[in-house]
């Protein structure tokens, strides 16, 4: 008998566990998205890089999915004609202070197969990016960017040429498990299923708390903001240009990235949101949710430093720019324009800790995605692959 696998959510992520599912496992899948349409929140709300795998710990799932995901996402992107474009990632130390790290960098970029990575003095680095400043960097040349709505929306496509099917306008209100089953309340409708997958990003907990399984960890929402280049300033970047990132957090600072089309973007910054979907900046309806968790206020006793420091930067767009001059000194501020922003969904454990790797449980009948911030997108395609192998298999 054909086992039948919910998925909720309709973001890369989602739509590639769909994907695998149907196609490994031959199940027949069901994806429920709150939204009108595929790939809404944080795969529409990204510079669309395609991460390397320079920062994440060796060993590490992130470190591991990551490299399995750029390969499979190259891959897919020329199998279905999707813009894909190895524009290079320079990571540029601006004083001696930060060389030490950017060495270790290098090594942790090696020690995760990253190919071509090489280490460049200030001289070389100008050779890659001429109106780039720095005392020396590490230049990934196979980085490269895409466009993760247009994979989603592939991806839903394949789901349904596999015989599944992507619900949309379908807010999940209600799950319960009985007789061997998860029922699921989504909109106006029912749904039974042998197994479900919550792949639901910012919405996670809401729906973790529905299945019965709150769990030990909780999703923060930190408020991205970006500037793009206007005008000849974007001919002052060829890739992109990234700072030497700060090992405590999970962010990687004020950066610089040519886009598929040739828009360049500055950002984002890190600030901490009290609504879920806080995309204009605004909005204080998560505030008691969000604050009541206590890893909140100890993640923020912690970091408040680095909290006023963004929040500065977005309040103020002269911080925003000297963030982005220290590394192309020619830019001003009339060459930066505001664009779009997004949401990160960061999970953040009950002790103050930001969870820096994927994390993925397993509740009875029901798997959640706790944490997929970035390079999830990146490495969608493979996190959907180690999905599928950890989803119990239906014993009839």
């Amino acid at each position: 008998m054909t086992e039948k696998i919910g998925i909720v959510g309709a973001g890369i992520v989602g739509l590639a566990v769909a994907r695998e599912l149907a196609a490994a496992r031959g199940a027949e899948v069901t994806v429920l998205e709150k939204e009108e349409r595929v790939g809404v929140h944080q795969t529409g709300h990204n510079s669309g890089v395609v991460h390397a795998g320079i920062y994440y710990q060796p060993g590490s799932l992130k470190a591991r999915l990551c490299r399995e995901g750029v390969a499979l996402l190259k891959e897919y992107c020329a199998a279905h004609g999707l813009p894909y474009d190895e524009v290079g990632k320079l990571v540029v130390a601006s004083t001696r202070a930060e060389r030490p790290q950017l060495r270790a960098l290098a090594e942790r970029a090696r020690a995760n197969g990253v190919p071509g990575i090489a280490e460049l003095d200030a001289l070389g680095l100008r050779e890659i990016e001429p109106h780039a400043v720095g005392v020396a960097a590490v230049h990934s040349p196979h980085t490269a960017v895409c466009d993760f709505p247009a994979v989603a929306r592939r991806l839903a496509q394949d789901v349904a040429e596999l015989g599944g099917s992507v619900h949309l306008s379908h807010p999940v209100r209600a799950i319960r498990e009985r007789a061997g089953r998860v029922e699921v309340l989504a909109g106006r409708r029912g749904f039974a299923f042998d197994r479900l997958v919550v792949c639901a990003g910012l919405g996670t907990d809401a729906v973790a708390r529905m299945a019965g399984a709150p769990g030990e960890v909780r999703i923060v929402p930190f408020k991205g903001e970006f500037y793009a280049l206007q005008g000849a300033a974007r001919n002052l970047v060829r890739g992109l240009i990234y700072p030497v990132p700060d090992p405590r957090y999970p962010f990687l600072g004020v950066h610089l990235t040519r886009q598929i089309g040739g828009e360049v973007l500055v950002g984002p910054n890190a600030v901490l949101a009290l609504a879920y979907e806080a995309y204009d900046g605004r909005g204080f309806r998560d505030a008691g949710r969000i604050l009541g968790w206590p890893g909140t206020l100890r993640m923020a006793r912690t970091h408040w430093r680095t909290g006023i420091r963004e929040t500065y930067g977005s309040l103020v767009k002269g911080a925003f720019v000297r963030g982005a001059r220290r590394y192309v000194p020619e830019l001003t501020a009339a060459d930066l324009v505001r664009a779009p922003g997004g949401v990160r969904a960061q999970a953040v454990a009950r002790d103050g800790r930001l969870v820096d790797d994927f994390v993925v449980d397993v509740q009875g009948r029901v798997v959640l995605v706790r944490n997929a911030p970035s390079p999830a997108a990146t490495s969608s395609l493979a996190i959907a692959r180690h999905i599928a192998g950890i989803v119990p298999a239906l014993v009839r």
